[in-house]
């Protein structure tokens, strides 16, 4: 039994505009400040702020390793750095949806180097039962002209590396005909076509158990 799994939409961001005119400027701006107060603010996005300072200046990089990603991302700030990512370490390309949830395995500018406000920050994460992983674990390259190996690597990993407009059937093989439902709770055990083979655009297909499962 097979299940396609869309990806979630981006989420959305952007400013709002206020334009007034100079006649009736006092009861226009009172007018519209009652009602939309937040005019003229940048939406934001996780781990960033929509206000950011985007002036010169170094600061020290703090070490955020071992903290929980919330806090990591409030103490950056603090420090002035407000370009702000973070990645599953575990290679599994979950979205970090609930910052709270999750611990920070490492970073990408080492502690107490010293750089620009402006450096984007990139923590690599996982869930805070996990544990983190000898190495960090990339995001997802694409795959390019040749199928990769993604034996072991995740259905939501191997999803990401793949054309959007390929066509992908995922198989529960422990026999238990289970629905893939959360690619990023699945890993890949075999593949069609196998690593190497050129891709021209042919169905691809993936058999897959849970994280946790072994591999028939």
């Amino acid at each position: 039994m097979s299940n396609s799994v869309i990806p979630w939409p981006g989420k959305p961001r952007g400013g709002k505009l206020v334009v007034g005119t100079v006649a009736g400027v006092l009861v226009i701006g009172g007018f519209g400040t009652a009602c939309n107060p937040d005019s003229g603010q940048q939406g934001t996005t996780s781990g960033a702020s929509g206000n950011a300072k985007t002036g010169g200046g170094t600061k020290t990089v703090p070490a955020f390793v071992g903290m929980g990603l919330q806090s990591a991302q409030d103490t950056a700030q603090k420090q002035g750095f407000y370009s702000l990512t973070s990645h599953d370490s575990l290679g599994r390309d979950r979205h970090q949806i609930l910052d709270r949830d999750w611990k920070v395995c490492s970073q990408n500018v080492k502690a107490g180097t010293r750089v620009a406000t402006t450096t984007r920050l990139d923590f690599g994460a996982v869930k805070l039962a996990e544990t983190c992983p000898s190495k960090d674990q990339s995001p997802p390259a694409p795959a390019g002209s040749t199928m990769p190996d993604f034996k072991g690597k995740s259905v939501n990993t191997a999803r990401a590396a793949l054309a959007s407009g390929m066509s992908i059937t995922v198989k529960d093989v422990s026999g238990k005909g289970r629905f893939i439902l959360l690619a990023s709770n699945w890993q890949v055990c075999s593949q069609k076509p196998s690593a190497g083979t050129k891709l021209t655009g042919q169905p691809v297909e993936f058999k897959a158990v849970k994280f946790g499962e072994s591999c028939p």
